[in-house]
């Protein structure tokens, strides 16, 4: 069983390129990682510990790779009490309403299922960083200690 699950909904990479950073950081406090492009129901099984990285496509949906999963979930509703989790969520500011809205929607959904936040949902806006992953780092540092509380291991 992994210290830590990540799921990521990607449109252009840069979903995944934040979760491959806070893979990394995680990995480098001797903790285990899984990383899934294509999420499903069985990937909840393999973690007490939930990290969701989506970006957010049209007009507020959630893109196609993490669609199924999210459906899945508002069609065979786990109960999520005793896990964990937080939402990194990308978008763009001058969408305004729309703005994270896929984040938004799997941060909801998470805290309906009875689900940990343990960490407030962040948010990467495009217009402040180019390079979606330099979005994350002022964060991992408390990522990973929330992680490491959670767990047991620190």
């Amino acid at each position: 069983m992994a210290d830590l699950v990540i799921l990521v909904g990607s449109v252009y990479g840069g979903s995944v390129e934040v979760a491959e950073a806070v893979a990394e950081a995680v990995e480098a406090e001797g903790l285990t990682v899984e990383l899934s492009e294509e999420p499903t129901l069985a990937s909840l099984e393999n973690s007490s510990v939930i990290l969701l990285v989506s970006s957010t496509t049209g007009s507020g949906e959630l893109p196609e790779n993490i669609q199924p999963f999210y459906a899945a979930l508002q069609e065979q509703p786990l109960a999520l009490a005793g896990r964990g989790y937080a939402v990194i969520a990308l978008g763009d500011s001058s969408y305004g309403d729309s703005y994270c809205a896929g984040g938004l929607l799997l941060d909801e959904q998470f805290a309906g299922l009875g689900a940990k936040a343990l960490m407030p949902l962040l948010k990467i806006d495009a217009l402040e960083f180019f390079q979606p992953a330099d979005g994350v780092a002022d964060w991992l540092a408390s990522w990973v200690d929330a992680l490491k509380k959670f767990s047991g291991k620190g």
